[in-house]
């Protein structure tokens, strides 16, 4: 992670807001109080697939309609961009044809997007867990932060209530780069980084046999984490060690402490062979009730702890 990626996550220019049109009623609001409170201007893209352009003609016979399909989408954005500009923020609405993830990346690429923000589901008839096809292939190939928002996140009521960011750790070197984006969030928000690992169980500790010293040692490795990433730039650090199922600690913390943001690594190492096993970063992203950012890093970098004294002095 460059100082310059860095600081321009955390103070983006360009917020690219995949939207499938039936979530923009949820969608928007967050992406409105990210760009107002970055300057950042929205591009608002809608990616249209094959079976969305068939239309009907006065006879009932189905044809493929691009140019009008990809025109009615545009038009259901507009409102939404000239809402923007009634705020003072920048909007441009855009509808392609194609692979959704495909081109949402051609977009970040095109457009020099800095965020991607998306909507996440978590329905069915199953029960079975869903963030929906498009924002799960995002999320393993954009090299960039991917906040998702899912059916139960909402806006605070009480702005002035104390809020936090919330980095849920792995621990180790593949929770570095998300770390050190959490600590510049907090600073970008003036709130408190609270730095979350969760152990198994005391119950399963003991029929495992893991040794009890485990909870001060990943406490310790906390410790060290919050000093790798400069955590001296945040305005408050604090470690914490809970034991359960990482999922239910994570949203339980979240909810307790009314975190504005979780941060979650999305590295192939933590999240995507880790954490996927027992979905955890999946049921985070679909039952936060607040905005969760995940980042997908190849690998851990060097110029962690610049990064952030970087950003917290031009701050």
């Amino acid at each position: 992670m460059r100082d310059t990626d860095a600081f321009r996550w955390t103070h983006p220019e360009t917020i690219l807001v995949a939207t499938d049109l039936s979530d923009l009623d949820h969608l928007m609001p967050f992406a409105f109080q990210q760009a107002g409170d970055a300057g950042a201007r929205i591009l608002l893209l809608h990616v249209l697939s094959t079976t969305s352009a068939f239309t009907a003609d006065a006879t009932g016979m189905p044809y493929y309609d691009v140019a009008g399909a990809l025109d009615t989408a545009e038009q259901s954005m507009r409102p939404w961009c000239e809402a923007g500009e009634r705020r003072g923020i920048r909007c441009q609405a855009l509808a392609r044809e194609g692979d959704p993830t495909r081109q949402i990346a051609a977009a970040v690429r095109q457009f020099h997007a800095d965020r991607v923000l998306v909507g996440t589901r978590s329905r069915s008839k199953l029960g079975k867990l869903l963030i929906g096809s498009v924002a799960e292939q995002v999320l393993r190939s954009v090299y960039l932060p991917v906040i998702t928002v899912g059916p139960e996140a909402h806006l605070p009521a009480d702005a002035g209530e104390e809020r936090v960011v919330l980095h849920a750790s792995t621990l180790g070197e593949t929770s570095r780069p998300s770390a050190v984006l959490a600590c510049l969030a907090a600073i970008a928000k003036k709130e408190k980084l609270v730095l979350l690992h969760v152990l198994p169980s005391i119950s399963e500790m003991e029929r495992k046999g893991l040794p009890a010293g485990m909870h001060a040692s990943a406490m310790l490795e906390l410790r060290i984490l919050a000093a790798q990433i400069g955590a001296e730039s945040c305005p408050a650090v604090e470690p914490v060690v809970a034991h359960g199922n990482p999922a239910i600690e994570i949203l339980a913390l979240a909810d307790e402490r009314r975190a504005n943001l979780i941060v979650l690594g999305a590295t192939e190492r933590s999240a995507f062979e880790n954490l996927a096993r027992d979905r955890t970063v999946y049921r985070v992203l679909a039952h936060a009730r607040c905005p969760v950012l995940t980042l997908r890093e190849p690998q851990a970098m060097p110029e962690l702890t610049h990064a952030v004294s970087v950003s917290a002095h031009r701050g």
